[in-house]
């Protein structure tokens, strides 16, 4: 061979070297570390994690020391991976109504609270009025979710549906640190949208702490952000079967906190990525979502490309090992990105085979999505037959630990080139 061919030997092979160091390789998540995560945070001794208790504190510890172990860095957190806030349950508290000139009972009105107190008069917020022919129930539930303050007649002919709806706004209500929602005031008493009004009330505060826990990768682009989460929390413990009273989770969801600590470890290991890359453990998902809405509180949705957000993967789904589906397909270019990362593997996503359900508004990724951001969940849980859901039988062996991993890697291939930022989803339409 000359001295040419040669030389031009050796630069072909050290291309070929060096294209095939940087092509996307299929992750090295190894098995025994995912099950051992799973088997530590679905254990009996963290009693199923229910949020707000001691148990819950002590499994955001251990992902805490996971996330060390992995090499990130702190993100937004005064205590080191820990993001500490509370919940204000606020519940009814002595208070005064008059409408019309007429003071009311007790029983005759009801608060549904969104800040610790009030003082309204005539002309400070919206009156609706519930007349003798309207459905009542569904006026004063709409207007509870609506966000907006009002004062809410219904007409003393609805007196049987008034206790209903008396008993539904006696519930305390919860609402996260720093945020406020509408205070809704329901009366029976008939009235017009016109009818004057003296409100006075101040609800009994218990102040419950909660906990996420948020790591970062930063990247070379550090306003571009790459979100993994899952819940850590679940129910805790229920009503015993068979003795056994402890709802483990080890599907749901100590199989997405696996993914999340593994992810971490992954793509640390492979040094700087192109897109920061945030890494979160939320809390109080089955309680009300209020981790998710802490964290999504203080972040730019601008900011965030996409959030891989990951939920019960334990099992195989309906379309066999190796394969995820992902909620709110549709309504972004998130899954098609994808399916074009896996293209040639052995891995496939798919469209959310549950449309029915509302899956895509129904996890940690709803308050983000809303905001516009490309966030969906990914499973593979046939949820519509597993008899462990929400059960004390989920319990790590219950779970495909092969397939679990796979889906791992198969979510850290799918990521790929999110992250480099060879690719963006497009936006979700943000709700109103």
């Amino acid at each position: 061979m000359s001295r040419l061919a040669a030389f031009t030997a050796s630069l072909f092979a050290a291309a070929c070297a060096q294209a095939a160091a940087s092509a996307p390789q299929v992750a090295p998540i190894d098995r025994a570390d995912v099950e051992r995560i799973v088997s530590t945070l679905s254990s009996d001794e963290l009693r199923g994690r229910e949020a707000f208790s001691e148990d819950a504190l002590r499994a955001a510890d251990f992902i805490a020391g996971e996330f060390g172990a992995a090499g990130l860095q702190e993100f937004d957190a005064a205590d080191g991976y820990l993001q500490r806030f509370t919940v204000n349950a606020y519940s009814m508290a002595p208070a005064r109504a008059v409408v019309d000139g007429r003071p009311l009972s007790p029983d005759r009105f009801q608060v549904r609270y969104g800040v610790p107190s009030i003082r309204w008069q005539t002309g400070d917020v919206q009156v609706i009025v519930a007349g003798p022919d309207a459905d009542a129930n569904g006026l004063a539930v709409a207007v509870a979710n609506s966000g907006i303050d009002a004062l809410v007649l219904i007409d003393e002919a609805h007196e049987e549906p008034f206790r209903t709806i008396a008993q539904i706004f006696r519930r305390p209500t919860q609402h996260v640190e720093g945020t406020q929602t509408g205070t809704v005031v329901v009366a029976l008493v008939s009235g017009t949208e016109e009818s004057t009004y003296d409100i006075s009330a101040a609800a009994d505060v218990l102040e419950r702490p909660l906990v996420n826990v948020v790591g970062q990768i930063p990247g070379r682009r550090s306003d571009e952000y790459v979100l993994f989460s899952a819940h850590y929390d679940h129910l805790g413990i229920v009503r015993a079967l068979q003795g056994d009273s402890v709802a483990n989770g080890a599907n749901d969801n100590a199989s997405g906190v696996a993914a999340v600590v593994s992810l971490a470890k992954y793509f640390a290991a492979r040094g700087t990525p192109e897109r920061t890359l945030l890494f979160a453990a939320f809390t109080a998902e089955e309680a009300g979502g209020f981790g998710s809405r802490y964290y999504s509180a203080r972040v730019d949705p601008d900011d965030i490309v996409a959030m891989f957000n990951i939920e019960m993967i334990g099992k195989p789904a309906v379309s066999g090992p190796n394969t995820a589906w992902i909620t709110g397909f549709e309504r972004s270019s998130f899954g098609t990105l994808l399916q074009e990362a896996v293209e040639g593997t052995e891995y496939e996503f798919y469209p959310d085979p549950y449309p029915q359900l509302g899956l895509f508004y129904r996890s940690d990724n709803a308050r983000l999505a809303a905001l516009g951001v490309p966030a969906h969940s990914l499973s593979t849980t046939p949820i519509d037959v597993d008899r462990e859901y929400h059960q004390v039988t989920d319990e790590i062996g219950t779970l495909d630990l092969d397939h679990l991993t796979n889906t791992i890697r198969a979510i850290a291939r799918g990521a790929e080139t999110i992250v480099s930022g060879a690719a963006t989803p497009s936006r979700v339409d943000p709700l109103n």
